[in-house]
């Protein structure tokens, strides 16, 4: 039996879902309280237009948290493990984002649309309502709101060309992580050089969310001469890539020193941000566990793994989970990652999936150690 998820009006649509329901999408999940595409049909034909042509994606669901006002910069900077201070306008960050106890509970790309105003790209979770309260019960003069803005991810190799042809050759020249405001035939949208992928790409921030048929349609036909397809965030090249997945790869529960992100983070500086005292003491004794890449031995998985199989060391203990496995072209090979306890994080070990079917795990890397 197929199961099928149900579209009603509890769960918010995207600008752009009337042009996925055209050209063909067949899943979807639910992200941020909207439905996000999550397959074409073809997982092959879409990983293939993203790592060597080019491919279009709806990621309106990575809603902006807007934080503007006077001491705007001074929620932002609270708010996050890494901080915004030196960052000039028209560039961003990643900047994963604690609990008082050092747990991520969300790691979004920042904006910097001026000394005074913010955008928060989110990964799934309410960091609006973190944001709002922090802010409230702070007293910080600014204001914290959702704006009209949804993300559309041109990515893949071709994806310059097909930019460069849509709005001219200067999109170039935008450098990693920069962005610039500008419109195509009134429509208006944030150019900014980023996206889920390791492909390289752009993500168009639409600003008026009547036009997002049209955006998608104008990329589309841009694109055609360099073979573009419709996709959706790829589950097999952002573990490829090495591309955190809030949630999945974490469950909610990990603290960013666990996850390998501690470059993204500054916690030498003199001022107090949320879960500070918690990831320095953290970080002097050592993080309990570690997030690791792996690759496992027996037969080919025909489609990413639902939930987590557990890990177990040579006596059959069980030392954490992997939490995502799927089958590499890269690599080929079933490649994986794994939340494990520090002390076997560098081992090989065991798992047995849902089925029942075993495999050996054999450990590559620590998570964001390139």
């Amino acid at each position: 039996m197929t199961s099928e998820i149900a579209i009603g009006s509890r769960v918010r649509k995207s600008p752009f879902y009337d042009a996925t329901i055209s050209h063909g999408v067949k899943q979807f999940s639910v992200y941020n309280h909207m439905y996000m595409p999550t397959s074409y049909g073809d997982p092959v034909a879409e990983y293939e237009a993203l790592t060597e042509r080019v491919s279009i994606w709806d990621v309106a669901v990575e809603r902006q948290v807007e934080i503007v006002g006077s001491e705007a910069l001074e929620l932002v900077e609270y708010l996050s493990t890494r901080g915004m201070r030196s960052c000039k306008e028209g560039r961003s960050r990643y900047t994963p984002i604690c609990d008082h106890k050092g747990i991520l509970i969300n790691d979004p790309i920042t904006l910097c649309l001026g000394k005074d105003r913010y955008w928060m790209s989110i990964a799934d979770g309410d960091l609006l309502l973190w944001a709002q309260a922090i802010s409230y019960e702070r007293n910080i003069e600014c204001s914290v709101f959702e704006p009209e803005v949804s993300p559309l991810a041109v990515q893949g190799p071709k994806s310059d060309e097909t930019m460069a042809d849509l709005l001219g050759d200067w999109v170039t020249d935008i450098p990693f992580f920069g962005f610039v405001d500008t419109e195509l035939d009134g429509i208006p949208f944030l150019i900014c050089r980023s996206g889920w992928s390791g492909q390289g790409g752009f993500e168009l921030f639409l600003t008026d969310e009547s036009k997002g048929i049209d955006l998608w349609e104008r990329v589309w036909e841009a694109g055609l001469k360099y073979g573009i397809h419709p996709g959706t965030p790829n589950a097999v090249e952002r573990i490829e890539s090495e591309l955190l997945s809030y949630r999945a790869d974490c469950a909610a529960s990990a603290t960013p020193l666990e996850l390998g992100l501690e470059r993204f983070m500054n916690l030498e500086r003199e001022d107090h941000f949320i879960g500070k005292e918690a990831l320095l003491s953290e970080r002097s004794r050592g993080p309990s566990r570690r997030l690791v890449k792996i690759i496992l031995s027996g037969e080919r998985l025909t489609a990413p793994n639902e939930e987590p199989w557990p890990a177990l060391d040579e006596s059959g203990n069980e030392i954490g989970e992997i939490r995502v496995a799927a089958w590499s072209p890269a690599v080929k090979g079933n490649l994986g990652l794994a939340l494990i306890s520090s002390q076997n994080a560098g081992k090989d070990f065991n798992t047995v999936s849902k089925d029942g079917q075993s495999y050996r795990a054999t450990h590559l890397s620590y998570f964001g150690e390139r």
